[in-house]
Formats: structure tokens, sequence, C-alpha cells
């Protein structure tokens, strides 16, 4: 008897609801259909409400604070796996704990490495992700790691603004790499900001490295947290004659003081993707899908073709 193929299923968990129903509608489905049983005391349950026997399986959820949302993911694959499903895909938007890819002190965790293995022990076979904050956190995987860049949807927008004299800037020495990948596509120059921190979210000092007089500059970073590095490098920037200063980072995370801060600054505009949804609307965040991104890709790994031409990067 001939084998039937196996079927792709997509479920979101809660707190990815919104991009999980848009990235469905470009694959061309509906999400699967799930449901989160919640106890009194805060514990939750999810439960597949169709069956995902021998099926390839999505689950999309961004694994921002709090820790609730990496543990719904977690039990979402622990759950497809004991329901039989054949691949599971786990599709993270944002991948959470980044930030701490390596031992910057005595004493402290690896957490990225402890995500990764999590994701591995409850069961995913594969990872979807964009923008890591270190790419060498692919290798924390034994598991095949698809790493998407959100320069992709990004750049096409930049090039849509056909500013003049662009210039390319990096927030820190460790975005580098990224600033001179953007550069290299929108043939422009480049810029550093140094930056010196007194703990965690508090910049104690930052130094400009390049000419940005007359410049239309674009800051380009992973995410975008409290905001403090962006606004401070903004207002650097109008400060030594910058014509304009926007700002692209992957992961609107927004915390603390963050809107207060953007709406002060001289940013003329802080473009976003959609892999956190936004708490709070503002005149100068622009939010832009990655939909069609992750459905284009998700469809090629489920059909065993190549993601080669989704890489700007």
């Amino acid at each position: 008897m001939p084998q039937n193929k196996t079927e792709a299923k997509i479920f979101a968990c809660t707190q990815s609801a919104e991009i999980g129903k848009n990235i469905a509608k470009a694959y061309g489905t509906k999400l699967g259909k799930v449901i989160f049983h919640h106890f009194s005391d805060g514990e939750f349950q999810p439960s597949f409400e169709e069956t995902i026997r021998g099926s390839r399986i999505f689950l999309i959820g961004s694994t921002n604070p709090s820790s609730e949302n990496l543990m719904e993911l977690l039990l979402m694959i622990d759950a497809a796996k004991r329901a039989s499903a054949r691949h599971i895909t786990a599709v993270m938007p944002y991948f959470g704990w980044a930030r701490q890819d390596r031992k910057d002190k005595p004493r402290v965790p690896i957490g990225a490495k402890l995500i990764a293995n999590l994701l591995e022990s409850a069961g995913a076979t594969r990872i979807i992700t964009m923008d890591l904050h270190a790419d060498q956190i692919q290798g924390f995987f034994e598991k095949p790691v698809d790493h998407l860049y959100a320069s992709t949807i990004f750049i096409p927008y930049l090039e849509s603004l056909k500013l003049d004299n662009l210039t390319i800037a990096s927030p820190d020495l460790g975005g580098s790499k990224r600033a001179y990948a953007y550069s290299k596509f929108l043939k422009s120059d480049v810029v550093i900001c140094y930056k010196q921190r007194k703990k965690a979210n508090i910049i104690s000092h930052m130094e400009l490295i390049g000419n940005v007089e007359g410049k239309n500059v674009v800051l380009v970073d992973d995410m975008v947290d409290t905001a403090g590095t962006l606004t401070t490098a903004a207002d650097i920037m109008m400060e030594r004659g910058a014509k304009s200063v926007r700002a692209v980072c992957t992961h609107p995370l927004l915390s603390g003081k963050a809107y207060e801060r953007i709406e002060k600054s001289q940013l003329k505009e802080l473009i976003v993707s959609d892999s956190i949804p936004i708490k709070d609307k503002s005149n100068k965040i622009k939010v832009l899908s990655s939909a069609k991104l992750f459905a284009a890709v998700m469809k090629n790994v489920h059909n065993n073709q190549s993601i080669n031409p989704f890489f700007i990067k």
C-alpha cells in the first residue's frame, strides 16, 4: 500500500497567536486547534484538539519573558511528542535568553545553552528562528537550526525610503558584523558606537567612531530592550550633524521606560518585526511582518527543498 505524504500542521503558543495566525495564512492553511487548561495556582496544560499522529508539526512560539512563554512551548513540544507527531519543529521568531550565550563573569549560567537542551529534551527535532543575539547559539543544538535574517524584510523597506547619503550604524562593537552586512546590500558607509556599561541596561559612556555629518543614519541591532542604547546613540549622532536617525531592530522587547525614551528621543523612526507583540502604540514605531518569510521557509522545510533563496545576509 502506498504511504501517504506526511501532513504539515501549524499551532501557535498564546504569546505568538497573532504572528502564528499570519504565518498560517501565508502558508495557505489555518492554525490547528489547541486549548490550555489553567489550574487555580497558575499551572497550565496544553491539549491538541485534533490528531497529529504521523504529522509534521510546526509550533510557533517566541520565548520572551515571562518564563511562562518558554514553559508553554516546552509543554506543547512534549505533548506533540507523546501524541506521536513524526517531526516537531519549534518555530521561534524570537529566541529568548540568548544574551546569556557565554560566561562573562564567574558563577553565572549559560542560559542559551540550557534553553537549547530543554528544547531538545522536550522533543523538538528542528528549530527555526530569526536573528539570534549570537550566531554561535546554533552550535548549542544537536538538531538542525534554520537561522533566518530579518534583513530579508528590512532591506527592501529601507530601499523604498530612497535615503540619500545613507550610513549604517552599529550601536556597539558586537553588532559591527550585522551593520557591515546591511551596508553591503545598501552600498553605504558604516559608523560604530563604542559603549561602556555600568551594569546591564545602563550605559556609563558612549563614543562614536566615524563621521555622520549630513548623513541619513540607520542604526541596526538585533533587539531593542530599554531603548537606552538606541536613543543615546541617536541623540549623539544628531549632535554630530546627522540629517536624520532611524533604527532597525528585529525584536521589540521594549521594557521599562523604552516607549518614553523613544518618544522623547531624536529617532525619526524605529522599524521592528512582529516577532514579539508590541505592547503600546507609538507613531515612531513601524512593524514589518515576517509571516511570509517564516511561511515560505516552513513550506520548503516540509517539502525538503533548499531555504538558501531566503537569505539576504
